[in-house]
């Protein structure tokens, strides 16, 4: 008599058909960003053959290829253009995984970063700096001045909100959603009384800051950007089933063992976290962190965990595709990047209005 071999360690089917399924599409979103990288740089003012390139690349590693390159493209290409992709991809990925944590935590697709003043308060602090400090100060100051007031600022507002909405160690979600619009409110009058009394040079700066842009990044910002934007996507990632659970609700989702406060209260900082981060150096950079999440819950999957790591590769395509546009499209100017996150953002957010007007009538 026979018998069939049985396995004492069977196969997790359904948890293994889940890794593959995400495998594919982030595959896909990483194919993308290396390709926005690569488009990001051969082109803008001083064109950079794909061969050239490849022997640039090569030269820097060790290894020799056989094209032929000008030295300034060498210098372009390792000293402006790469630390501007970095920056590009750190700040476009911290702004949609902030944007997709936030529509987890609050049960509501319209969240994004600038909901709970992270962005006001950077814009306050920077035109705060600009504005009241002498302009030989600032620049004698360094170049972290204003992204260290712009984070500050971020921070604080984040602070407050926060405080306001918890009452007897309990944060409710429609609080910090009435606290976000109040120090949005707050910090936009401080921002516009700032402009009313700025002479025309501070007035040029505020404007073009708030508008945001790459053209400041260097390997030192990318230096003090990195850390904070890679903790904050890695600690998010790790809670992508803890979010799936908030989407059942936040009773149901303390059944399945979530510490529901201490998610929230650790959500909250690493959103201010990354955004306080990367906007600091940037300027303000809308849509991004509302359009991102919303391709891919509408494309793919509305799993966290293949939302949060996807967010974090489409959003830093999306911008090193946006930051592309800003520097070809007038070449050699620039126009500043919120520009086009706006352009690209708010027809996406009008359509997805009409979509969900449309399914209501049906």
């Amino acid at each position: 008599m026979t018998t069939t071999p049985t396995h004492a360690h069977p196969r997790p089917a359904g948890a293994l058909t889940g890794v593959l399924g995400r495998t594919g599409p982030l595959g896909a979103l990483g194919a993308l960003v290396l390709l926005m990288a690569a488009l990001s740089a051969c082109l803008g003012a001083l064109h950079i053959s794909p061969g050239q390139l490849a022997a640039i690349v090569g030269d820097g590693l060790g290894v020799s290829l056989p094209w032929d390159y000008l030295p300034h493209q060498s210098t372009v290409f390792w000293s402006i253009r790469l630390p501007r992709i970095c920056l590009g991809m750190l700040v476009g990925a911290s702004l949609a995984v902030s944007g997709a944590a936030l529509q987890g935590m609050f049960r509501n697709p319209l969240a994004d970063p600038g909901l709970i003043g992270v962005s006001g308060g950077g814009a306050m602090g920077a035109a705060l700096v600009i504005v009241l400090l002498p302009a030989g100060w600032l620049a004698s100051a360094g170049a972290l001045a204003l992204p260290l007031a712009a984070f500050v600022g971020g921070l604080m507002a984040v602070i407050i909100v926060y405080r306001l909405a918890t009452q007897e160690g309990q944060t409710s979600v429609s609080s910090m959603l009435l606290a976000g619009i109040a120090v949005n409110a707050l910090v936009g009058s401080v921002i516009g009384l700032l402009t009313f009394v700025s002479d025309d040079a501070a007035l040029r700066s505020l404007t073009m800051w708030s508008l945001g842009s790459l053209g400041g990044a260097t390997w030192r910002v990318v230096l003090l950007v990195t850390p904070c934007v890679l903790v904050a996507i890695w600690w998010t990632t790790r809670q992508a089933d803890a979010l799936n659970a908030l989407l059942l609700g936040e009773s149901q989702a303390r059944h399945l063992g979530v510490d529901v406060v201490r998610l929230r209260r650790h959500l909250v900082a690493m959103v201010a976290l990354a955004v306080g981060a990367g906007v600091g150096f940037t300027g303000l950079i809308g849509f991004v962190g509302l359009v991102v999440p919303h391709m891919l819950r509408l494309g793919l999957s509305p799993d966290h965990k293949l939302v949060v790591p996807g967010s974090a590769l489409l959003g830093a395509a999306l911008l090193l595709g946006a930051d592309l546009v800003c520097r070809v499209a007038v070449a050699p100017a620039e126009m500043p990047i919120g520009v086009v996150t706006s352009l690209l953002g708010a027809p996406f957010f009008l359509w997805l209005m009409l979509r969900g007007s449309g399914r209501r009538e049906a």
